[in-house]
């Protein structure tokens, strides 16, 4: 990978703000913001609970349907126009 590539990557990371950079005469820290991480997985987990949570209720929907009853199609009226 080139410094050019690593400097781009590290563009995004820090426009994201998953990172910041500093100067420290010819150098450029690169700092990691692991407040940041923190908050964003407080975020994802909490949609993947509901998420799961959502799955939980469509296993028990779907187990309650007998397994016998033939799906019915859907009811679509659709209305054609004639020259």
């Amino acid at each position: 990978m080139t410094v050019q590539a690593v400097s781009k990557h590290l563009k995004v990371l820090e426009d994201a703000g998953l990172v910041s950079r500093t100067r420290d005469a010819q150098r450029r820290p690169v700092h990691l913001e692991a407040e940041v991480f923190h908050l964003m997985t407080k975020w994802i987990e909490r949609y993947r609970r509901q998420a799961e949570e959502r799955y939980r209720r469509l296993d028990d929907v779907l187990r309650s349907i007998p397994d016998d009853v033939e799906p019915t199609p859907p009811t679509h009226s659709i209305t054609e126009e004639h020259p």
